[in-house]
């Protein structure tokens, strides 16, 4: 992961960590990243009017939580694939067209709520992926930290590209995001993907998660005692 970044602007430095090992240590603002899939599906959730995402590190803690939570619904996959009797993947796709107005959306995923759920105690939290990049770098920025934090939760192209895009929109430098996907799109996992056949997988998934800066609202976690919960946090214009 690159080194630490002091802003010119603000003083502010910028540290990169990965995984949960990484989250487990980091300090400051922490931003958790995942953008395929976890957080982008926290995001279409929040969007479509979920009114919360809760975010549990088993899909047995999914099942017991759905079951003390009115109206829950439950998105959960094990090493990228789709849990026997849980009818949403970790699909931003699915999550997209599902009634969620209101409702509780519980997730489990093999990366993003691992790594999120690694953080101790930390100045804030968020989760983020591209679509709301912009938003929580800005987020990140009205609280004036000196220290942001952003772990990528997994060894993935897309997560280290988000990353160096969040930490472009924070410090005011540039970042080709084009460049920085590049391994990605040419890795035989995103070919994998893009076949459209992985299961729980939809191919439009990749077109969803890809999209910088598609929403205008940031995800701060808070610690609830045995999940966190992301909300929608709107951002003035």
């Amino acid at each position: 992961m690159p080194g630490p970044t002091r802003s010119p602007f603000i003083g502010m430095e910028v540290r990169h960590a990965l995984g949960v090992e990484g989250a487990s240590h980091a300090s400051g603002v922490v931003v958790v990243v995942d953008v395929l899939r976890a957080f982008t599906v926290s995001a279409y959730a929040l969007a479509g009017g979920a009114r919360e995402c809760l975010l549990v590190r088993t899909v047995e803690e999914a099942r017991t939580l759905a079951s003390s939570t009115a109206g829950a619904v439950v998105s959960a996959e094990v090493d990228t694939l789709p849990v026997e009797g849980i009818a949403i993947s970790n699909s931003p796709t699915q999550v997209a067209v599902h009634p969620l107005t209101g409702r509780s959306l519980i997730q489990r995923t093999s990366a993003g709520t691992q790594a999120i759920a690694a953080v101790g105690e930390v100045e804030a939290i968020y989760a983020a992926s591209l679509v709301v990049a912009r938003a929580t770098a800005q987020a990140c920025l009205l609280r004036a930290p000196r220290l942001v934090t952003l772990v990528a939760s997994g060894d993935f192209p897309e997560d280290r590209a988000c990353c160096a895009y969040i930490e472009s929109c924070l410090t005011g430098s540039r970042t080709d995001l084009g460049s920085e996907l590049r391994p990605l799109y040419d890795s035989k996992r995103y070919q994998a993907f893009a076949k459209g056949d992985w299961p729980g997988f939809p191919k439009r998934d990749l077109d969803l998660a890809l999209e910088p800066d598609r929403f205008r609202f940031a995800m701060p976690a808070t610690r609830q005692a045995d999940h966190f919960r992301l909300v929608r946090a709107e951002l003035q214009a």
